[in-house]
């Protein structure tokens, strides 16, 4: 399906505020608020807004440290692959993993406490998982860009 430029005012004013009101959006868009709805349903339904969430802050939640780790896996079958993905679904503090292609297998976005949190979750959690043979840890000493808003034409 193609976007118009009202779908994607839509997209970019929710990315913006996903808790807008829906007679605000309208104005912001310049239709009522009833085709406003529809086209909002449309977009949910068609997969274009995946869902609405709340940003929390890390630091001000005992997660302040993130950490990514890269994972090679000791065998690149089927199997292999299926159990560590389902193995990594359970763990909360693996905030994102990324199959990705070149010199490891996977990439994982972590957060914890601290860095002793972080030496407990490889020792008794990130090594324990399923077909990994090695790791790599980058721990973030600081963050200059986290967004989640996707670039609208």
């Amino acid at each position: 399906m193609e976007l118009d430029r009202i779908d994607l005012k839509i997209l970019h004013a929710l990315q913006q505020d996903g808790r807008i009101s829906n007679l605000k959006l309208s104005e912001l868009v310049a239709l009522s608020p009833t085709a406003v709805l529809a086209r909002v349903q449309r977009l949910s339904k068609e997969g274009f807004i995946e869902g609405y969430e709340a940003r929390l802050n890390p630091a001000k939640l005992g997660a302040g440290l993130m950490v990514f780790v890269e994972v090679l896996l000791d065998k690149t079958t089927p199997n292999v692959f299926e159990a560590f993905r389902a193995a990594v679904q359970v763990r909360p503090e693996i905030m994102e993993c990324h199959m990705v292609a070149g010199g490891f297998d996977y990439l994982l976005k972590t957060r914890m406490k601290d860095m002793s949190a972080y030496r407990a979750f490889a020792g008794t959690v990130l090594w324990q998982l399923p077909g990994v043979r090695e790791t790599r840890t980058y721990a973030v000493m600081e963050e200059v860009k986290n967004t989640t808003h996707l670039p609208l034409k």
